[in-house]
């Protein structure tokens, strides 16, 4: 953007939208003209009253202090010889409230907005139309709106102007680099449900995130107020106390003549709709709708079973995603949080990558994290990293590692080596901060971690689970300087150092919680705890655990011959949880491929077919739509875990599609960009059949296998250019090249 002129109000009218406007005319004729626009807070932009582009929630979310995103319109069409541009803007995430502790104002204490229209007409020559002090400023029908704390769409509100824009403070700017956010499908109600309680609930049978859209005709001033919640409680009332402060409602304002109402500057989590305020006693759910809303992202995989718990489980993990992935990877959209988790986020991110194209999602992400990074080296547990003001979030195994778990997973899924070489010394200062803790060089025996965040193992109403912490934080140090080390490779710098480092990380890891091929049981707790953050788990944390062994099989952190050892306990720890796993954030995304790559596929299929809790299949039992933030969130007697941490929409144990691709179907790459791809399906009688469909860089791979008569069925396709190893169950290895390819085993 050539000019960057900020203006805001010079009455600042809190909470609300409030419209900057200039009028302008131009007779001559127009070749070509382009709308630059920025805001500090959510924008809209108009043109002689139309809507202009067809993004919402814009400019989005970033890291504000260090790049702000803008966005370019082709506006050509849209000009007449006399125009107005309009501008509303509303608090947002910078100016509303946001953050953990729910603080307000964490980027800045007005709305703003920046704008320029080029103009470049036939005859050669340029006109700009900027933003500047000769804007005026009014007052709109949005009269409040907030992202935690709801819209008010008033229509009989009046527009009042403010006077002139006064000059504001600049926020550097960027061109867009992230996907465009974006409505996508459009939900009809299910039912109309009539509560114990008397409340009129609608159900749109799809916990989902975005608003609700309403076509309606009443008298002018009356009154719909809509309350928001993802789960009925156990007498089939309306519940949204896990919500926490984000409870306020949407409200809309009728005009008399017909309405049409969506909010514009904030968005909801949610699939129940209660109508705490509504003009009728007869409800026409014919006008209401449930709009989805999240970063555009075009769908690359499919997969899809004979048994329906499973087929639900891979629609949860889908729309939990959807749900999650605007314009950040929250960790839940619906209550006073919604904040980029950097564990989470790195936890499914392959899942993620092989689910939907997200490389425009992450790159912008990605370049907050590089803007946030603190001197150190560190990287925080959020980004953007705002809980509140003063407040600064924990510095955690597991979460920091984002660093390099996530440049690594997209460089190996998309053969984009763009996203190695633009966050390599990201990866470096992340494995430097590590190296630079306490007085152990080559372990991690400080901070304060979040752990293996909500395992059971501790308890089930714990946080923490059992496991080290210490060992835990030494092994993702391992870990990811094994990235750095492989992402120095492949860009062919020097990282010698990197590679002693990590053989001796390895060393050490071993010598400090491994004896005779076994971690040890009990290791001292090194962390200083706040009060109130303590757990039964917090005099000792243990090594011999589900989620250790784990992580000592997936990160290789072992010898050759002690995998068989290890993976046998795992089993039998497994078979000690009454067949259950009790690993948590940390545990849960690898525990699966632990036994899968040991061979233990009768173990990892148990374990993917429980339905007690904790399990996969214990929230779809219980009528999940998305997937759930603690394994137990809703209990066996209906009762909710708590209300202080407890969505119903959080995408991080949905990690499991990976290992249902690799696994079930067998589809695993072994070159980056799927270049090379072994094809190894894992057949088991309770899927019926499987099959699923990727579209990867270098073309569709489809694997598909299902029981006929006496035999199992393969069939699958390889695109033109890419190798495959296919192994079947019976032993049976083949290299084929592209096209299409059936087998039988006989059973």
């Amino acid at each position: 953007m050539k000019h960057q002129n900020w203006i805001k109000s010079p009455v600042n009218v809190e909470g609300a939208a409030l419209a900057f406007k200039k009028g302008f005319s131009e007779a001559r004729s127009i070749a070509k003209a382009t709308l630059r626009v920025s805001s500090l807070g959510i924008y809209r932009a108009a043109i002689n009253g139309k809507k202009v582009g067809s993004q919402v929630l814009t400019p989005g979310l970033t890291s504000y202090d260090h790049r702000v995103q803008y966005q370019t319109y082709d506006v050509t069409d849209m000009l007449s010889k006399d125009n107005v541009i309009e501008i509303s803007v509303a608090p947002g995430w910078a100016v509303g409230y946001y953050g953990l502790k729910t603080s307000k104002n964490l980027w800045g204490d007005t709305i703003e907005a920046v704008a320029e229209l080029e103009i470049i007409l036939y005859d050669g020559s340029t006109e700009y139309i900027i933003t500047d002090e000769s804007w005026q400023v009014f007052t709109t029908e949005v009269t409040h709106a907030d992202i935690y704390h709801g819209e008010t769409v008033d229509m009989t509100a009046e527009k009042k102007c403010l006077g002139n824009a006064v000059s504001a403070k600049a926020f550097p700017l960027i061109p867009q680099e992230g996907a465009d956010i974006i409505e996508n499908e459009i939900l009809s109600p299910e039912a109309l449900i009539i509560t114990p309680k008397g409340e009129r609930v609608i159900d749109f049978g799809q916990n989902m995130t975005g608003y609700v859209s309403l076509k309606i005709k009443g008298n002018r001033g009356e009154r719909i107020s809509l309350s928001f919640g993802e789960v009925l409680d156990k007498d089939g009332n309306f519940y949204n106390a896990n919500y926490r402060s984000a409870t306020e409602p949407v409200i809309f304002v009728l005009s008399g003549e017909t309405d049409i109402f969506k909010p514009a500057f904030s968005f909801q989590g949610f699939r129940y709709v209660r109508l705490d305020e509504y003009p009728s006693e007869n409800v026409d759910l014919g006008g209401f709708r449930a709009i989805v809303v999240h970063s555009k992202m075009e769908r690359t995989a499919r997969f899809a079973c004979g048994n329906d718990r499973i087929n639900q489980l891979y629609h949860n993990i889908i729309w939990g995603q959807k749900g999650n992935y605007l314009d950040i990877p929250t960790d839940c959209p619906q209550r006073d949080e919604r904040l980029g988790w950097t564990g989470d986020a790195q936890v499914f991110c392959r899942t993620a990558a092989i689910n939907f194209d997200v490389r425009r999602f992450f790159k912008k992400w990605l370049g907050d994290m590089r803007a946030e990074q603190r001197e150190d080296g560190a990287i925080a547990g959020v980004c953007p990293e705002r809980f509140s003001h003063g407040y600064k979030t924990r510095i955690s195994a597991g979460w920091g590692d984002v660093a390099t778990i996530v440049p690594w997973t997209l460089y190996e899924i998309y053969g984009d080596v763009s996203f190695l070489s633009d966050n390599f010394e990201m990866m470096k200062r992340w494995v430097g901060y590590i190296r630079s803790t306490g007085d152990e060089e080559y372990l991690w025996l400080t901070g304060y971690h979040y752990g293996d965040w909500l395992a059971m193992d501790a308890g089930e109403d714990s946080y923490v689970g059992a496991t080290s912490n210490d060992l835990i934080a030494t092994a993702f140090y391992a870990y990811s300087t094994e990235l750095v080390v492989k992402a120095g490779e492949v860009l062919g710098e020097d990282v010698s150092e990197y590679r002693e480092l990590y053989t001796n990380i390895v060393k050490r890891f071993r010598e400090y919680f491994m004896e005779n091929g076994m971690p040890k049981d009990e290791f001292p707790l090194t962390e200083i705890l706040p009060e109130g953050k303590k757990s039964s788990a917090d005099s000792v944390r243990r090594g011999v655990t589900q989620t250790a062994i784990t992580l000592i099989l997936r990160f290789n952190l072992c010898l050759p011959e002690e995998r068989k050892a290890l993976v046998d306990k795992l089993c039998e720890l497994i078979k000690e949880f009454d067949g259950r796993m009790a690993t948590g954030f940390l545990g849960a995304p690898y525990v699966l491929h632990a036994l899968s790559d040991c061979g233990r596929h009768d173990v990892s299929y148990d374990l993917f077919f429980q339905n007690k809790n904790p399990s996969w299949l214990y929230s779809v039992d219980h009528g999940a739509t998305t997937v759930w933030e603690h394994w137990n969130g809703i209990k066996d007697d209906g009762s909710f875990w708590s209300t202080d941490m407890n969505s119903f929409n959080h995408y991080a144990y949905g990690s499991v599609a990976e290992w249902m691709y690799e696994t079930i179907c067998g589809v695993k790459q072994t070159e980056v960009g799927y270049k090379k791809i072994a094809l190894a399906p894992v057949p088991d009688k309770r899927l019926g059949f499987a099959k699923c469909a990727i579209e990867t860089v270098s073309g569709r791979i489809e694997s598909h296998w299902y029981y006929k008569e006496d035999r199992i069925a393969f069939e699958f396709t390889v695109p033109e250019g890419v190798e495959a190893e296919v192994t079947l169950p019976n032993g049976y290895t083949e290299r084929i090249g592209g096209g299409c390819y059936t087998y039988a085993v006989m059973l």
